[in-house]
């Protein structure tokens, strides 16, 4: 068939009277398709208005048998990742990539970009950043505390039941022992348990608390804090906030605090900080390798608060002593045991 703007120029040429060689020409065909043309009939067809063609017939993927699957969590969850629908659909027998996920999630749940936050770079070793987020579940809310190396990007997380000056310690504390090395300093939000007072806005410092900065002082980093409304600055830990609620908690269940804490283990040893980084193009536990050698050393034992009361440990369950009945006799008895009188 002649396409549409073919057809307008040659009857264009016709009605000016050019010869077949002159069109052939103008048009870059032979004329011996010019002349064919002619005898076809085509150019006598209605040219108010180009041909309107329908969509093209889909192609039917490898996704084709799993879309429903998709649809149907979106429809519950409609905020679900597409790397996390990936890992449904090939627990379902799903053979095919990422690629085909990501843009059928995209078409039917198209999402608007957002601002991120302004990132900077540090140098390996240099910052860590700190952070708690909130989480309901069925038994209370948690709180995750989070802890980034600001270089590797490897993130460590546990959930607890407070978010208070001893909890931010311990975690810290782990956080250190599973990096295997202190960063040169720590940024936090405004956290009551790091810092007492911040004048920084009317020209003033910043107060530590004094007993957080004796802990710093014990594993040798620096205290650093976000200006008040200013926690985007800490784009590498609000970020992982946001995939830790989008990547691992929602559309999961969970069963206790133990079961909560060793799926976090799970998903960071398994995704988190395996995949591949949007920055740095790069495994974060791959890079966290060479970020520890530029870590200051773990301090020889924790950090023993002269301040706060002790952890709370499990009450130790004491073993149940089988009760002994006892004969009580009167003295004279004894007696006439011990000259052999017998019972």
């Amino acid at each position: 068939m002649i396409e549409w703007e073919r057809r307008v120029r040659l009857c264009h040429y016709l009605e000016e009277g050019l010869s077949q060689r002159a069109m052939a020409k103008k048009l870059g065909i032979s004329r011996r398709t010019v002349r064919r043309w002619i005898k076809s009939g085509q150019l006598d067809r209605d040219l108010s208005e180009p041909p309107r063609y329908g969509p093209r017939p889909p192609v039917p993927t490898k996704l084709d048998p799993y879309k429903a699957i998709i649809t149907e969590r979106l429809e519950e969850y409609p905020d679900l990742l597409a790397v996390r629908l990936l890992e449904e659909v090939r627990a379902a027998g799903y053979p095919g990539g990422y690629t085909q996920v990501k843009e059928y999630v995209r078409s039917v749940r198209p999402r608007a970009e957002e601002e991120g936050p302004n990132r900077f770079e540090t140098a390996p070793g240099k910052q860590g950043q700190v952070d708690f987020a909130h989480f309901k579940l069925p038994w209370g809310r948690r709180y995750a505390l989070l802890v980034v190396l600001g270089w590797a990007r490897h993130t460590w997380v546990r959930f607890y039941r407070r978010q208070d000056m001893q909890t931010l310690m311990r975690g810290v504390e782990e956080a250190f022992a599973s990096f295997g090395g202190v960063p040169q300093e720590l940024l936090f939000d405004q956290m009551k348990a790091v810092l007492t007072k911040d004048l920084r806005q009317d020209g003033g410092q910043f107060v530590e608390n004094a007993e957080f900065l004796r802990f710093a002082h014990h594993w040798g980093f620096r205290i650093r804090v976000c200006l008040p409304y200013r926690a985007r600055t800490k784009g590498k830990v609000e970020r992982p906030i946001r995939y830790l609620r989008e990547n691992f908690f929602y559309g999961r269940t969970f069963t206790s605090d133990a079961d909560l804490n060793h799926r976090v283990q799970h998903w960071l040893d398994t995704v988190a900080n395996v995949r591949t980084h949007g920055t740095t193009r790069e495994r974060p536990v791959d890079r966290l390798e060479r970020e520890r050698g530029k870590l200051k050393p773990l301090a020889p034992r924790p950090y023993r608060s002269l301040v706060l009361p002790p952890p709370q440990r499990p009450a130790k369950v004491m073993p149940l002593v089988p009760r002994v009945g006892v004969e009580h006799r009167p003295l004279d008895r004894y007696a006439s045991l011990a000259a052999g009188g017998g019972r």
